[in-house]
């Protein structure tokens, strides 16, 4: 029987599964609930008095930032953990989100492992003693995903040191050279994919609003097939836009076994208005040919 509550709160349905999911797994004693944004997790929390929340940053209608500022002005909630779950992992960020009371901060995308040991770290004694009492032993993180396939097929729903860990880096691919452009194109569009353990540094071979096709060098580090994602894409004028999505396909470029390029299938799990227009900008640069 559940003893502890916690919101799961992100835009993408996918990403919300994959974390309960991972916490169902590896914490028997936590019932998970969820939110599509700030707003709706707001009207949750007043009726529900949760024990844990883990937070998307960019969401539609009210961001994790907000729902974190608002949650620490709420003397039910000044000191019950949050975990900023996004793919904002750069310093300015960090810094913010730490002023604004948040307990731990976890880059996407992220390894089961990873978001078990957050949870343990800010969770602490309170864990262990539901643990304890329940009788119940943790499950491996690595079974939290094991069923993964299954969520591919479901519709998405409508639409002084500070205490916390920096986000740690995905460690470059070695010795990465840059994959030669798209036939039949004048400019290349460099894309950044980050998964859990590496980045593979890539150009973009075709884009639309389901899915992005990269072309990368064979000599770079791979993901699996359903592996999380994050695509990093310039929007302009120096903005970057971060997309989540998951591993759809991995294809030899040359019907050749010792090809030298690779072309990887992401397909894009983002909900929020916000995320879908930069990628209709970019989508409307890259169909003319523009850097």
């Amino acid at each position: 029987m559940a003893m502890l509550k916690a919101l799961v709160v992100d835009d993408a349905s996918f990403v919300r599964d994959l974390v309960k999911r991972t916490v169902r797994q590896r914490f028997p004693v936590i019932e998970t609930m969820d939110a599509q944004n700030g707003r709706r997790a707001q009207s949750l929390m007043s009726r529900t008095a949760f024990d844990l929340v883990l937070c998307d940053w960019e969401m539609p209608e009210m961001s994790g930032l907000e729902l974190l500022q608002w949650m620490r002005a709420q003397p039910q909630y000044e000191k019950v953990p949050f975990i900023m779950i996004t793919s904002r992992g750069d310093k300015d960020h960090v810094i913010e989100a730490v002023r604004g009371g948040v307990s731990e901060y976890l880059g996407k995308p992220f390894s089961p492992e990873g978001l078990s040991k957050k949870i343990i770290k800010v969770m602490g004694r309170k864990l262990k003693d539901a643990m304890d009492h329940s009788g119940k032993s943790m499950a491996s993180p690595a079974d939290a995903f094991k069923e993964s396939a299954t969520l591919l097929t479901r519709k998405p729903e409508p639409a002084a040191t500070p205490p916390v860990s920096e986000p740690s880096s995905p460690p470059a691919a070695a010795n990465a050279a840059t994959p030669r452009p798209a036939a039949g194109r004048g400019t290349m569009s460099l894309a950044s994919v980050r998964f859990a353990e590496s980045t593979l540094k890539s150009v973009v071979k075709d884009i639309n609003l389901t899915e992005v096709r990269v072309i990368a060098k064979r000599d770079q580090v791979f993901p699996g097939i359903l592996d999380q994602a994050v695509v990093d894409i310039e929007t302009g004028e120096g903005q970057m836009a971060r997309l989540n999505g998951y591993v759809h396909q991995l294809q030899a470029v040359d019907k050749r076994q010792d090809t030298d390029f690779v072309s990887v299938t992401i397909r894009f799990v983002d909900e929020d208005p916000k995320k879908l227009e930069d990628l209709s900008r970019f989508i409307a640069r890259f169909r003319a040919g523009t850097p």
